[in-house]
């Protein structure tokens, strides 16, 4: 609700929702993504229903429906909000590459705590390799950002003299996200085994004159 909207609310409130009907709708809301995102993570978007998700939280296909209007707008609410907490976690994007790196690896760190992010991105991003996948151009769009994240981040460290002779800063970003993207699968299918973090500060060490 806009600030503007809010105000009008406050100033007829006999003739606006009751105070708690937005909370509730968003706590509605917040239910349905949870769900979503369950679903998603589990089957993939193709074969979780939109009936598969309203069945988890006694809701009808209907009424979910009044919240998101298309299985399409809910996947882009789920992936939004996948994104807004992983670049939460991980601080905010800068100039200096070494912050930026260390945000990355804070993010890897963070994900053995959320395995339904982890399996969520692995298999939508896989499912999404179709071009007709509704998630296609989302995945396209951020596979570009995050490697031109990379790239700045590396170049940087290039600048400063602190990257190893012979790296190249697309490449070295372009094996970075395959790296995270490589070490996510083996984690999922053995967590005992899988150090994403400590493997991800090996290969940033071995191409850099930082200790991360």
């Amino acid at each position: 609700m806009t600030e503007t909207a809010t105000s009008a609310v406050a100033k007829e409130p006999r003739r606006g929702r009751p105070r708690g009907s937005y909370a509730k709708t968003e706590g509605r809301r917040q239910e349905i993504l949870t769900a979503a995102f369950e679903v998603f993570s589990t089957s993939g978007y193709r074969a979780g229903s939109i009936q598969d998700i309203a069945d988890k939280i006694g809701l009808t296909k209907t009424g979910l429906l009044h919240h998101f209007p298309s299985k399409e707008a809910l996947l882009e609410a789920v992936l939004t909000l996948r994104d807004e907490d992983s670049w939460t976690v991980a601080g905010m994007v800068t100039d200096n590459g070494v912050d930026t790196l260390n945000g990355i690896v804070r993010l890897v760190q963070n994900n053995t705590t959320v395995p339904g992010l982890v399996a969520l991105h692995c298999v939508l991003s896989a499912e999404s390799t179709d071009p007709t996948h509704p998630a296609h151009e989302y995945f396209q769009r951020r596979y570009n950002w995050v490697r031109e994240v990379g790239t700045a981040a590396f170049s940087d460290l290039d600048r400063r003299g602190q990257l190893r002779k012979g790296v190249v800063p697309a490449a070295a970003a372009r094996q970075l996200v395959a790296l995270m993207d490589g070490l996510q699968v083996q984690w999922l299918l053995d967590n005992d085994s899988v150090d994403m973090a400590g493997e991800l500060k090996a290969f940033l060490r071995a191409i850099t004159t930082e200790e991360f």
